[in-house]
């Protein structure tokens, strides 16, 4: 009985640190770490800035925020999104990016109030702010809705990914792009 459980598990177990061995090398994308935000004034914003647009492509586009990307450092953020879903602008002063990001934001009908952050490098020193749009919590239940990671990459690029939470993500009307039924 013992040989039989053997002969059988010794495959498996081969099988399954191959297997492993292939789908998840080393250094592999949950190894890495995400850099860290936290909240920021609006004081806090100096230099000049590559501004970035990330959605707001409909009247119901949730999935949307401005990153405010510190120009002259040795980081570029980079939305891990195709082209069309974010726009850039090169050579914003602070306070005229602050001011057009937060009109970016600020589109949806269920816009409460901004939130600054700055993204921090692993020494944690600032490369860069986002603003985001909070929602008036009574309709989605919550006011911060966006899980957003910045993911260190090789070259001083850091990509960015941009999701719903999960809970506003399974409130969306099937068949539409949004959530009040209707896309643009």
């Amino acid at each position: 009985m013992k040989q039989k459980v053997l002969k059988l598990f010794l495959p498996i177990t081969i099988f399954t640190l191959c297997f492993a061995g292939i789908v998840l090398p080393a250094g592999s994308f949950a190894s890495e770490k995400s850099l860290k935000t936290v909240e920021a004034s609006p004081s806090e914003v100096k230099g000049v800035f590559t501004l970035i647009f990330y959605g707001g492509n409909y009247s119901d586009d949730l999935e949307t925020i401005a990153l405010l990307d510190l120009e002259g450092d040795r980081y570029t953020l980079e939305p891990f999104a195709p082209d069309f879903d974010y726009s850039v602008w090169n050579g914003v002063p602070a306070e005229k990016a602050l001011a057009a990001a937060g009109k970016f934001v600020s589109f949806h009908p269920a816009f409460w109030r901004t939130q600054l952050s700055k993204i921090l490098d692993g020494k944690g020193d600032v490369i860069g702010f986002e603003l985001r749009p909070l929602y008036m919590p009574f309709i989605f239940g919550v006011s911060d809705i966006l899980e957003v990671n910045y993911w260190p990459k090789d070259d001083g690029k850091i990509k960015v990914t941009i999701k719903l939470i999960p809970s506003v993500e399974r409130i969306k009307i099937p068949g539409s792009d949004g959530f009040f039924g209707g896309s643009d």
